[in-house]
């Protein structure tokens, strides 16, 4: 179902535009990595894709009326002027599917702005969201489930809702990328604090899809985490497009930016489930994952280009056979790209643009191969052997003729098998050029033109070098050369830990208690007086401090205090997060006149006990999107280092090797440190 006609990606009417610019500045304008004066061609793409799905869906159903008419009336007039009419529809609704087509083709939009030649990348678009007043849910959340005033929180509230305008907007580098990590970090601390298990916010997170721009919507908050980490592999793939591959620093860039975007989908691929929307469906992120994976392999030939000296025989033979590795996985891509279920969702310049690249690294390949034996002086004696090693394995099958010793030493058998090589290399080239003309967005794309025309030209010339008039043969049918890298892709999953945050809610108390799948009863207020035997309780943990046992016939027993409570104030000081010495040393500091001391109960068999052993975990919301994959700590942090995002379920940081009463009472050594 589409927006209605008058709302925009960002959701908004177009003529509120300025406005809505006018509170990103204003909101998010100091905050790094947001860039939202930049009206970049993206957004402007985002906004026209939106209104081409509405015009596509009105088109829509005014031919589905029409159809309904024309075989429900016997009135042979009606009917042809209804069949006229549906003419003018379908006519309208191609129209607008080109228009679509060609916005959703847009990859030079993403592209460097050197002067240097190199065959451009397929990034990806940012999927738009719309504007979430979070403001009164939360507020209802944190008076009905915490019993806390809301209006107290909401500085806390405003201050994520900053946030999130801002990551609506990264600029496109590093800064960028580290605002949407930090409103991921951030979204997993509101899961733990406002999404109980059963219950639903109330709220909707709308999300539009990064090629269709059409809309989709769920109240999970998966679907939140989902679409975030969708963009930063997408901010991944925009950074590593715009590098400078002319230059080595430029390359590694780009590899370890499309490295980190096949990370980034590759993760969203395998923690989330049952999106709504087709960019994050499993077969889309499997596709991009490989697309990825073969533009980081297409930077590792271009960097072995710059590395490798020209003029050796051996280093020829591995751009050979680097080329024919890219060859091989963009080959895989277009496999991909061509299913059933992907193939109606992936622009066609896309799919043309893979298979063009697959043609044109496969005649690179053989034009390698082709210069190595032709250009390079025959083999010394003591070069042999290792030259021999390195050609029994170049080829998938070894090439008809005489034997490899002979082929290597006899410059004639070489020109041979070279000519072989440089005539199939012509022929990929044209198949290239041939599918590229097909693609009228990519005929628009001077630069893949001009990459692809010089390659042709280069391999007719030295075709005609190495022509002889007498040649009587007839030229031969080289082999394939088989793909070796020496730079194997890495998929590199995102390091959530990177970028620290703090819980901008941990007023609320520590998440081991002060969760959303905790319930607890209402806060007491005991009045306790010192007794001969002090207050009769035993403490332990902290943040909170834990009441592990009541002594019967003591002050605490009597006043109700039970086992299992937590102490959250003392004398109307705030103790959710006080240490275990700290709350004692305000017990002991009390004079004749008592303490009071407030405590809480969690409700359930899920108590006290329960919430010690084991600290909160992060459920990924209702919903149709979710996955218990997403939500485990392993999945969550991907390396060993700690993350202040979960410091809190540490139970290391409660522990204590012994507790306390007040006064001091022995402890049973069966007790369990927390």
């Amino acid at each position: 179902m589409m927006p209605p006609e008058e709302e925009s990606p960002a959701g908004s009417r177009e003529g509120d535009g300025g406005l809505v610019l006018l509170q990103a500045l204003k909101s998010s304008s100091t905050r790094k990595g947001c860039d939202p004066f930049a009206q970049t061609q993206r957004s402007k793409l985002q906004h026209r894709r939106a209104r081409i799905n509405q015009q596509i869906n009105k088109e829509m159903r005014m031919r589905a009326g029409a159809e309904n008419l024309f075989r429900a009336t016997s009135n042979h007039k009606v009917k042809e002027t209804v069949a006229l009419e549906l003419s003018y529809v379908n006519s309208n609704l191609q129209l607008l599917k080109e228009e679509l087509e060609e916005l959703n083709s847009s990859v030079d939009v993403y592209q460097n702005d050197s002067e240097s030649i190199s065959v451009p990348m397929i990034p990806l678009g940012l999927k738009e969201t719309k504007e979430l007043d979070l403001l009164v849910p939360l507020k209802d959340v944190i008076s009905e489930h915490y019993g806390e005033e809301g209006i107290l929180f909401e500085k806390e509230i405003k201050e994520f809702m900053e946030l999130r305008q801002a990551m609506r907007t990264p600029s496109r580098n590093e800064a960028g990328l580290e605002l949407l990590m930090e409103y991921y970090n951030q979204l997993h601390f509101l899961d733990s604090r406002f999404f109980p298990p059963n219950r639903s916010l109330g709220v909707f997170f709308h999300w539009y899809d990064s090629l269709t721009g059409v809309p989709s919507h769920q109240r999970a908050l998966a679907f939140e985490k989902g679409s975030v980490l969708f963009n930063i592999g997408a901010l991944h793939t925009q950074i590593g497009a715009r590098q400078d591959r002319a230059s080595l620093p430029g390359l590694n860039q780009a590899i370890d930016a499309f490295q980190k975007a096949a990370g980034a989908f590759n993760y969203l691929k395998e923690n989330f489930s049952n999106a709504p929307s087709l960019d994050m469906s499993a077969a889309s992120l499997n596709m991009l994952v490989r697309l990825m994976v073969a533009q980081v392999q297409e930077c590792v030939f271009e960097k072995m280009t710059l590395l490798r000296a020209q003029h050796d025989f051996l280093a020829r033979l591995q751009l050979a056979q680097e080329a024919a590795r890219v060859e091989d996985v963009y080959s895989l891509v277009h496999q991909t790209m061509t299913q059933s279920h992907v193939k109606d969702y992936v622009p066609f310049s896309w799919i043309t643009m893979v298979h063009v690249k697959s043609e044109h690294f496969k005649a690179l390949s053989h034009y390698f191969a082709a210069i190595a034996l032709c250009d390079c002086p025959v083999a010394s004696d003591a070069e042999l052997p290792e030259q021999e090693k390195a050609f029994i394995q170049f080829h998938i099958t070894m090439p008809e003729g005489p034997s490899l010793h002979v082929l290597l030493q006899d410059p004639e058998e070489r020109r041979k098998l070279g000519k072989a090589h440089l005539k199939k290399a012509i022929m990929k080239h044209e198949e290239a050029m041939r599918i590229h003309g097909l693609c009228k967005i990519l005929r628009k794309m001077d630069i893949l033109q001009e990459v692809l025309s010089f390659a042709h030209k280069r391999s007719l010339s030295k075709y005609s070098e190495i022509d002889h008039e007498e040649d009587f043969f007839e030229t031969g049918d080289a082999p394939d050369i088989h793909p070796k890298t020496h730079q194997k892709p890495e998929i590199k999953s995102p390091n959530f830990s990177q970028v620290k945050v703090t819980d901008l809610f941990h007023r609320l108390g520590p998440l081991s208690v002060f969760s959303a799948k905790n319930k607890w009863y209402p806060v007491r207020r005991v009045h306790l007086m010192r007794g001969e035997n002090g207050f009769g309780f035993t403490l332990r943990g902290d943040s909170p401090v834990l009441i592990a046992g009541v002594i019967p016939g003591g002050c605490a027993a009597e006043a109700g205090l039970k086992e299992g409570d937590y102490i959250i104030s003392v004398n109307g000081k705030d103790c959710k997060w006080s240490k275990h010495a700290e709350v004692v040393q305000l017990l002991k500091s009390t004079g004749e006149e008592g303490v009071e001391i407030g405590v809480i109960t969690l409700q359930g068999s899920e108590g006290p006990k329960a919430s010690d052993k084991k600290a909160a975990a992060m459920s990924s919301g209702s919903g149709l999107l979710k996955s218990n994959k997403e939500n485990s700590r392993k999945s969550l942090m991907n390396n060993k280092s700690a993350s202040t995002l979960l410091v809190w379920s540490k139970k290391s940081k409660r522990s204590k090797k012994s507790t306390y009463s007040v006064p001091f009472t022995a402890v049973g050594d069966n007790e369990v440190m927390y």
